[in-house]
């Protein structure tokens, strides 16, 4: 399995489709050949990670807990 970052910063409001559409024109993918890819936020505390399995598609969300000083 490969995994890919998504060059750039990536909106988090975007879904499934969305992302997918990302994965074909900016990066030049098809993400149904099994592959992971990686989205950033601007600030740098949510990812997302795309892949294609059988059945369908996964989306996994994580979202770092940001410590108050």
């Amino acid at each position: 399995m490969r995994y890919f970052l998504c060059p750039g910063k990536t909106d988090m409001h975007k879904g499934i489709n969305s992302l997918c559409g990302v994965v074909h024109d900016r990066m030049g993918h098809d993400v149904r050949l099994g592959d992971v890819f990686i989205f950033i936020n601007r600030s740098r505390t949510t990812m997302k990670l795309l892949h294609a399995e059988d059945g369908g598609m996964v989306l996994y969300v994580k979202r770092s807990e940001i410590e108050e000083g």
